[in-house]
């Protein structure tokens, strides 16, 4: 665990992706920010223990969004402790199993979007836990000196949160700590503000916008969903940078035109351009196939040709009246025996 400011800590799960406690204000009062992949819950209340006290439980869970990275133990960790999960209200349909999100884009370039092909999208389903965030206030639920913003693009409800006193700013995937268009990048964790979830990102306006308008805060600590913590001066000068020059992909399916969404889900997607990848790996399969194949003909060709002078010499030798295939003597032991 690692300390972003007093009273909010970061808990990196499987290197991968971060969830927050964060300190209410009321002593022994606290709520959690995201709740890892599925089947981080143990890592999360062993956490949480050594934290506060055996047995503590948070007031709610505050989901940053949705995505399966964030969402994914919150329905195992809401019903251990008992608390509401908390999302903006455009986060709905998604957590409450009614609509997908926005297709994820294996086009847009990167390690990360490669593999985002194999990532599910169906994601738990939180009916039953779930709340949605009061947007008429402006306070973050239960922590008294937080508030909110609202920052889309990468999930049409992303939240990010901000404790003005301290300058601090949870900013969800809003951006990333570290170079998320790489998962070994990710893995190696070195700090490195940068664009988040390029596969995820639905509409690049927006998440160029959300980015600006968490830059204009100037924070002073920094912690997101992906990375390490990055505290003092490189923390505004980082998001600066990004925002002045935020990197939009030259090619992907929402970079000309981004998904639209509503209350109800995905209203409108653009058409999906073609993943080379299933004619790559048909390339690269009927080349392995090929090569097996030729290598196949080959070696019967060479069993053929060797039987075939086998069959001749020993014609030959039969005709000579010698014996086609010499029988070395029995072994019997050593001399004596």
């Amino acid at each position: 665990m690692d300390t972003v400011a007093a009273g909010v800590t970061q808990l990196r799960i499987q290197r991968f992706v971060n969830v927050y406690f964060i300190e209410t204000g009321t002593p022994g009062e606290w709520v959690l920010v995201d709740t890892g992949l599925p089947g981080s819950a143990k890592t999360i209340i062993a956490a949480a223990d050594k934290l506060f006290y055996p047995g503590s439980r948070p007031e709610a869970i505050l989901l940053t969004h949705g995505h399966l990275d964030h969402l994914g133990s919150a329905r195992e960790l809401a019903d251990h402790w008992h608390v509401p999960v908390i999302v903006h209200p455009l986060e709905l349909p998604y957590v409450t199993g009614q609509a997908l999100y926005p297709p994820r884009d294996p086009t847009v370039g990167g390690s990360l979007a490669f593999m985002s092909r194999f990532f599910p999208a169906q994601l738990p389903n939180l009916a039953e836990r779930v709340q949605a965030l009061d947007t008429d206030e402006p306070g973050a639920p239960f922590l008294m000196a937080w508030r909110w913003l609202h920052v889309p693009g990468h999930a049409p409800g992303q939240l990010a949160f901000f404790r003005e006193a301290d300058r601090v700013l949870i900013g969800a995937d809003a951006f990333a700590t570290c170079h998320h268009d790489s998962v070994p990048a990710i893995l190696l964790g070195k700090p490195e503000i940068s664009r988040a979830g390029t596969p995820f990102n639905y509409d690049w306006q927006a998440s160029r916008q959300s980015v600006q308008t968490l830059a204009a805060l100037e924070p002073k600590a920094i912690g997101c969903g992906h990375g390490p913590v990055i505290i003092g001066p490189a923390a505004a000068a980082g998001l600066h940078q990004l925002a002045d020059n935020y990197p939009i992909p030259t090619h992907g399916r929402y970079v000309a035109e981004p998904a639209r969404t509503d209350a109800s889900g995905v209203e409108h997607l653009p058409p999906a351009p073609k993943d080379p990848l299933p004619m790559q790996l048909a390339i690269v399969g009927g080349s392995l196939l090929a090569a097996g194949a030729a290598w196949l003909l080959t070696s019967r060709r060479r069993k053929s040709r060797k039987s075939k002078a086998h069959r001749k010499a020993a014609k030959a030798a039969k005709k000579a009246g010698r014996s086609p295939s010499p029988t070395p003597p029995l072994y019997r032991g050593s001399v004596g025996s």
